[in-house]
């Protein structure tokens, strides 16, 4: 499966102590890799849970492992996206508003990242081989010159966050990585309304029912489902599997 040229680089973070009510409403509470049970668990002590399998593609691997790794794929994704968007002209002249709340969305999505990647492994007990690497990317069909380009990606790539998330917590196992899940998808879930809230003219794009169904509820799809959608964008340029992962 093709997923998102550009090799994904940790860009240095920005500080800025400027405020707004959209950007208070983004503001995550403390997700430190160091206290998370994530790192209490070995993956690899439960025996329905198997590796990458062996060979040039790295697959995703199945159970506990195989979500994180899952999870991880998309946090690589969006924090490559928005390290390109800061990088970008159109952040460069963005409002303050507009600027403040993109600076805060590659904030939590680089932390999220790294907090995979370090749970992943921790969890794993140092065996790298059977944490995904890291991704390359290409986005070259984003204009990261401009404004409906860029937020327009941004708005479905925080939307098919938060239906991978809802979908993915029915298959874990652990209720220590249940609640890690949950407490990320909320933070995905901000994230979606606050681009929505800036790109799109309704004020209740927010919550649009495009996205909310009748009962109140958000989207939930599947891995197959999620990653079909990912590798449609041609974003990702390193190939892996996920054979092992209920469809």
């Amino acid at each position: 499966m093709k997923k998102p040229i550009i090799k994904v680089e940790k860009a240095a973070i920005k500080q800025n102590n400027a405020g707004s009510s959209r950007r208070k409403f983004l503001k995550m509470g403390g997700l430190a890799v160091a206290g998370s049970g994530l790192l209490l668990y070995s993956c690899s002590d439960d025996d329905d849970v198997m590796g990458p399998v062996i060979g040039d593609v790295f697959d995703l691997g199945s159970g506990d492992l195989g979500i994180l790794n899952y999870a991880y794929a998309l946090e690589q994704l969006e924090a490559a996206f928005y390290t390109n968007v800061l990088d970008g002209s159109y952040w460069a002249g963005a409002s303050a508003e507009e600027k403040l709340i993109l600076e805060d969305l590659y904030k939590h999505e680089v932390i999220h990242r790294e907090f995979f990647k370090a749970a992943i492994t921790g969890a794993v007990n140092g065996d790298t081989s059977l944490v995904l690497p890291e991704l390359e990317f290409d986005f070259s069909g984003v204009d990261f010159g401009n404004r409906d380009s860029v937020l327009g990606t941004a708005s479905v790539l925080e939307d098919t966050g938060v239906a991978a998330y809802n979908g993915a917590g029915k298959l874990l196992t652990t209720p220590e990585y249940l609640v890690l899940a949950g407490k990320i998808v909320s933070v995905e879930a901000r994230h979606a309304s606050a681009i929505r809230s800036i790109f799109l003219s309704d004020d209740t794009a927010f919550a649009g029912d495009d996205v909310i169904d009748s009962n109140g509820l958000d989207p939930a799809k599947s891995p197959s489902e999620i990653l079909a959608a990912v590798g449609a964008t041609g974003f990702v340029k390193t190939e892996f599997t996920a054979n092992q992962l209920p469809s």
